[in-house]
């Protein structure tokens, strides 16, 4: 076949071509993640961590130690991964602990790994006890051992991996347990970003979808952001389509206002659900102290979700306390319910 067959031009313009142009090595969708340690904002003295880890593996030709990484959703936990791997120049194959629901699940993905590729896998503390003891050997010894037929006949075969490094992520540490948690060599938390961390994300974002944002706007943005990256750039992408559609393109202050207004984020970035979290303490159980099983059957909402996302800000914040008895509201929270979520429209 010729190469004229390849191309079909009209006018000026290519639709076909046997060579590879710019276009196709555009990204489908944009991301905001940063691809290397030098771009990534917060978390110092994990990234300085993993810098030197990094940095060590490679002067000594081999891979870095097993990362367990641990923190509220959204703090940048698989970005840390990516990074990781695009610094190693290795491979990296993503999974979850639901997802491998049987011991074949983790044993296949093991068997493709190259040697210091990276295994990231996100909620780690939900993979089943079965598949779990299969983890042990692969991390420590990198084998994995088969045991064929059944009864007098069983037979138990040794097979060796290559090399690889384990990267998990989890927002409950204590629900991993104790032999895998050991098994890390690198075990770092990632904690809530400061407002002025965030203002550099949410400059960053804005250059990266071309929106005009002024000062003040970034800044009142990141006080309600939750203090998690992804919160900021999720509340950036709305307050672009409010500046869009009743603006002028351009966001400012008045604009992220009303636009998070609509969206039910108050000053202090609370929810509508964080604000029935609270109403419920308060007001259901006097004030607390209540189980969180409780709380989540007034609200019918999973006690995970409550567990994961509602309660680290509020604890953080200083909204409600942990107890040994149960939740617990503060004073400030009985301030704040009253000031500001009682007046959501």
């Amino acid at each position: 076949m010729s190469d004229d067959i390849l191309t079909y031009s009209s006018g000026d313009n290519e639709i076909l071509s046997g060579s590879c142009l710019s276009v196709d090595t555009e990204p489908e969708i944009l991301s905001l993640r940063p691809e290397s340690m030098s771009d990534y904002i917060g978390q110092k003295e994990v990234v300085e961590t993993l810098k030197i880890a990094i940095q060590a593996a490679k002067q000594r030709g081999e891979p870095i130690d097993h990362v367990l990484l641990h923190g509220p959703p959204g703090l940048g936990k698989t970005t840390l991964a990516h990074i990781i791997a695009n610094e190693t120049g290795a491979n990296l194959t993503v999974t979850s602990g639901p997802a491998l629901e049987k011991g074949g699940d983790l044993v296949g993905i093991l068997t493709h790994l190259e040697e210091g590729d990276i295994l990231f896998i996100d909620e780690i503390h939900r993979i089943p006890k079965v598949v779990e003891e299969f983890m042990y050997p692969a991390m420590e010894d990198f084998a994995i051992d088969f045991v064929f037929d059944k009864g007098v006949n069983a037979r138990s075969h040794k097979y060796r991996l290559k090399h690889f490094v384990l990267v998990g992520a989890t927002t409950r540490v204590g629900l991993l347990s104790s032999p895998l948690r050991d098994r890390f060599g690198i075990f770092r938390t990632l904690d809530f970003y400061t407002e002025s961390d965030l203002m550099i994300i949410v400059s960053r974002s804005a250059d990266l979808l071309k929106i005009k944002i002024e000062e003040d706007a970034a800044y009142e943005l990141s006080r309600r952001s939750r203090g998690t990256p992804r919160i900021v750039n999720r509340l950036l992408k709305r307050v672009r389509d409010y500046a869009q559609v009743r603006g002028d393109g351009i966001i400012t202050k008045k604009t992220v206002q009303e636009a998070l207004a609509l969206e039910g984020v108050d000053e202090k970035g609370l929810t509508n659900l964080d604000c029935r979290y609270l109403k419920t303490v308060i007001e259901f159980y006097n004030g607390g102290p209540v189980g969180v099983e409780a709380i989540a059957a007034t609200l019918q909402e999973e006690s995970d979700t409550l567990v994961d996302v509602v309660e680290p800000f509020l604890l953080k914040i200083g909204l409600i306390m942990r107890t040994s008895s149960g939740r617990k509201a503060s004073e400030e929270a009985y301030k704040h319910l009253y000031k500001n979520c009682d007046r959501r429209p």
